[in-house]
């Protein structure tokens, strides 16, 4: 049966309108008032947000967005940066592959395409680092273009509006096929912000505030008093544990020895402490002869497809010597914070038992 309040034109209608009056207030975002004066959104900072909101929450995100526009205002400075530096940068921010792919997409749009991002998701997704979703989301939020973006919001916002029960991830083609009806042609980047919005203030995960939504009307869920049990997701299999050992060897002036872990894989790309293989058991592997100690306590550490416990051992770093793996970090040299956080937590059960 033919329900005209679930056609493209009243959801997209209530919910902009909802938008221009509750649209939240994000350092990357142009304002649906700056919108209607004509101020164009800067196909960087969206490129930029979305790459860090990958995985990662607004609340997070905030500070690095401002730090990597403070120290680097538009792609050219990006491109140019050293990857050390960018990578210290993206330090706690996890999946470090989004930051090796962030340098090498805007050296690509500098290198190759003449300093513009395109504004098709087409030539978008043949970016590094780029997939379906963040190619959608720049398209339409940087370029006005009319692209469904279907993020973990979205989902949401969909299965309830249309009662959508089939567990997650197999409903997505659904799922991307009705967000794709209420996809407006006028204002598509307004309402691709509007609808993330909505999920992420309204349309939240546990207890909707479905009295004040702006799709209370046509919703079918809260119609059917199903709502909060909305979207459905199939059972995810229990993580792994895996084991390993880290060993921190520190000089009286202060200096350490880091290694810088391979590109490709787990913290590509990031200094840490030298250490052993990562796995159902922890062998032994210290970067030099030496009585390591062990801490008392231990790190633990959950990624996305398994949880990590790593003992950590101490030693003194020789004052003359050219480890065979790795790299002495003076004292001035070295920052904490450049750590990913695995490698910080080491660094803090370290530095909490000298205390």
């Amino acid at each position: 049966m033919r329900d005209p309040d679930l056609e493209a034109g009243p959801v997209a209608d209530a919910l902009l309108a909802w938008y221009d009056a509750h649209a939240r207030d994000l350092p990357w975002r142009v304002s649906p008032a700056e919108r209607a004066l004509g101020v164009r959104p800067d196909p960087y900072r969206v490129w930029l947000s979305e790459v860090m909101l990958q995985q990662t929450t607004v609340a997070a995100v905030r500070a690095y967005f401002h730090r990597f526009t403070t120290l680097w205002p538009d792609v050219t400075a990006l491109a140019a940066a050293e990857d050390g530096t960018v990578m210290g940068e993206w330090a706690g921010l996890g999946y470090y592959a989004r930051a090796r792919n962030l340098l090498k997409c805007a050296r690509r749009v500098v290198s190759d395409l003449d300093g513009r991002f395109p504004d098709s998701p087409e030539a978008l997704r043949l970016l590094p680092g780029i997939g379906p979703y963040t190619a959608a989301a720049i398209a339409a939020i940087a370029f006005d273009r009319p692209e469904t973006v279907l993020d973990g919001n979205v989902e949401r916002v969909m299965a309830r509006l249309h009662d959508i029960h089939t567990p997650l991830p197999g409903a997505k083609p659904e799922l991307t096929a009705r967000a794709a009806t209420h996809t407006p042609t006028t204002r598509p980047g307004d309402y691709a912000q509007a609808v993330m919005d909505l999920g992420a203030t309204i349309c939240t995960p546990k207890s909707p505030a479905c009295g004040i939504c702006p799709l209370r009307a046509p919703c079918r869920a809260r119609a059917a008093g199903t709502a909060a049990e909305l979207p459905k997701k199939t059972p995810k299999k229990p993580k792994p544990t895996r084991r390993g050992i880290v060993y921190l060897a520190r000089r009286d002036d202060g200096a350490v020895l880091l290694e810088r872990r391979p590109d490709k894989g787990l913290l590509g790309g990031m200094l840490g402490w030298p250490g052993s293989e990562w796995g159902e058991t922890a062998q032994e592997r210290p970067p030099f002869a030496a009585q390591w100690d062990t801490l008392a306590g231990e790190v633990r550490h959950t990624f996305t497809h398994f949880h990590l416990i790593l003992t950590v051992k101490t030693a003194p770093l020789p004052d003359r010597m050219n480890p065979e793996t790795g790299e002495i970090i003076t004292a001035a040299g070295f920052r904490p914070s450049d750590l990913p956080t695995v490698m910080r937590k080491a660094y803090d059960l370290w530095r909490d038992g000298v205390a």
